[in-house]
């Protein structure tokens, strides 16, 4: 297993670090209610890696990562929404602790990530405000090299948290236990991965992380973590691999490990390329509950799968 990637600092969260051409950074927020009846996942990104208009800025030539930026918010449950623009860097203001996309925003001040959210949903426009606070148990300043070269980074900054959901449009309020990391790379995703597996099962003493990273030169990174309160990662042997029933509509390959028999509960997204899974695992010697993801890169990169994305993810002309 490759040695852990450098340190990214105290924080993780300096929005205002440099981004390669090409290149990207995005900080990711999950959550699922108390109640299992609702979910939120935010993405923000400095070079929206998985734009259409990025991707093509790419091919051509380009790829400036200021020059696409987004803040993705999903809401799961009911009522359901999403939104994805891809924004020009004039709409961009960044500093050490806060970062600005268009009209919304994230912002640390030292116990708590704010999500100022001002979006308009697509494909059908509506309108999506709201306030998440985020609220790390601790922090962890262990980070990770995806592949063999060290240019793609995952850095699990708060495993362990907790978040409170205020949103206006749609009117909705609830609160549960949260998950707060980010990934910053050199190079575009599809370049250097085939696909990989994520999920994470939050447990009353501590949370489960799994990460399997498919890499084009045809070797795997097998990461498995527990999180205690405290932040402190721990590396656990791989539980054995197992294969959830893809999705129904577009097929989308679904492996994960487990110690035992796993199901899917509910799934969030059923895309293209990608697909967002309630599971039902077990981990940590526990039945758990986990969020859990797949994404097959080969798809995304797909000239037919490019054509339908503009659909999700908009781009001002302005």
């Amino acid at each position: 297993m490759p040695d852990d990637a450098p340190s990214p600092g105290t924080t993780g969260w300096e929005f205002d670090r440099p981004v390669p051409m090409r290149g990207y950074r995005w900080w990711y927020v999950d959550a699922l209610s108390e109640d299992g009846q609702h979910g939120i996942t935010i993405i923000a990104m400095i070079g929206a890696v998985f734009s259409p208009w990025y991707a093509w800025a790419r091919r051509g030539g380009g790829g400036d990562p200021l020059d696409h930026c987004s803040l993705n918010v999903a809401l799961y449950g009911r009522p359901r929404r999403w939104a994805m623009t891809d924004r020009r860097s004039r709409q961009v203001t960044r500093s050490e602790s806060r970062l600005a996309i268009g009209p919304s925003s994230i912002g640390w001040d030292g116990s708590v990530l704010t999500v100022e959210i001002a979006e308009i949903t697509a494909p059908l426009p509506s309108r999506l405000r709201g306030l998440v606070r985020v609220r790390p148990r601790a922090l962890s300043t262990r980070s990770f090299a995806l592949d063999a070269q060290g240019k793609h980074i995952w850095h699990p900054i708060a495993a362990r948290a907790w978040a409170e959901v205020e949103m206006d449009s749609p009117r909705l309020s609830w609160a549960g236990p949260c998950y707060f990391d980010s990934n910053w790379g050199a190079a575009p995703l599809e370049e250097d991965f085939r696909s990989w597996d994520w999920c994470r099962a939050a447990l009353p003493e501590a949370t489960a992380i799994l990460y399997n990273p498919q890499r084009r030169d045809g070797t795997e990174r097998q990461i498995a973590l527990r999180v205690a309160d405290d932040g402190s990662l721990q590396d656990i042997p791989p539980p054995p691999p197992v294969m959830l029933p893809p999705t129904r509509w577009w097929r989308i390959p679904r492996p994960t490990r487990s110690e035992g028999p796993a199901e899917v509960i509910r799934t969030l997204e059923d895309t293209p390329f990608y697909a967002r899974s309630v599971i039902g695992t077990r981990l940590l010697g526990q039945p758990a509950v986990a969020v859990h993801e797949s994404i097959a890169f080969d798809r995304f990169a797909s000239l037919p799968v490019q054509a339908l994305l503009p659909v999700r993810v908009p781009r001002p002309l302005r």
